[in-house]
């Protein structure tokens, strides 16, 4: 696993993903964040993670890692090295009483094992992500699909936006936002990330 400072996400940063959870599209970018304690690599494992009679749901998300300190002016292929596909896990239900009382979301978004990441690979540049379409496979299903030109903020406006709010150092991660799609898990759901033609990692959740 790598060695992370910071896991910074952006929520409603596809326009169907908002649509279908019934939110208006946003202005500016919404930030949140998770502990470094939810990441965990999908090696083909099981994982635990807890959500008890609450709804859990996936989020398929393209994730880009910050190789150095955030500067105004910089562009995203001087601080991007490496990507991965990623899966922001959420408590639906958690999240719906933290956002009716008006508080953070961190009990529903930053829980053990809500920051599941694939292997790492070599950023080449967003034309050449934007060749690749990259998918979440449920039990042998296809069930989200995502492209990186459907951005609602891109990820020059999501660095500078992040980098000029809270700061972007070495080794932090964003995940930029998941497509439409988002559904239920349930335990034993067997998951896989792929990208293109490739499967970049897979697991097994497992609820307690």
């Amino acid at each position: 696993m790598i060695s992370v400072q910071n896991i910074y996400c952006v929520g409603r940063n596809y326009q169907l993903h908002a649509a279908e959870l019934g939110n208006r599209i946003p202005s500016k970018p919404i930030i949140f964040s998770k502990p470094t304690h939810a990441l965990v690599e999908a090696k083909g494992q099981s994982l635990i993670v807890p959500s008890g009679e609450d709804e859990l749901h996936h989020e398929l998300e393209f994730v880009i890692h910050i190789k150095q300190p955030y500067q105004p002016g910089r562009i995203v292929t001087e601080l991007v090295n490496q990507f991965a596909l990623g899966l922001d896990l959420t408590n639906r239900d958690e999240q719906t009483r933290l956002k009716q009382k008006g508080h953070p979301w961190l009990l529903a978004k930053g829980f053990r094992n809500s920051a599941i990441i694939t292997k790492l690979r070599s950023f080449e540049g967003i034309e050449a992500s934007q060749a690749h379409d990259f998918m979440l496979i449920k039990n042998g299903n296809i069930v989200q699909r995502g492209n990186l030109n459907e951005l609602i903020f891109d990820l020059q406006t999501l660095i500078d936006y992040i980098g000029t709010h809270f700061g972007l150092g070495k080794d932090d991660l964003i995940y930029t936002g998941t497509p439409s799609g988002v559904g239920t898990i349930h335990s034993g759901d067997h998951l896989q990330m792929k990208w293109g033609d490739e499967i970049l990692g897979e697991c097994i959740i497992e609820i307690e």
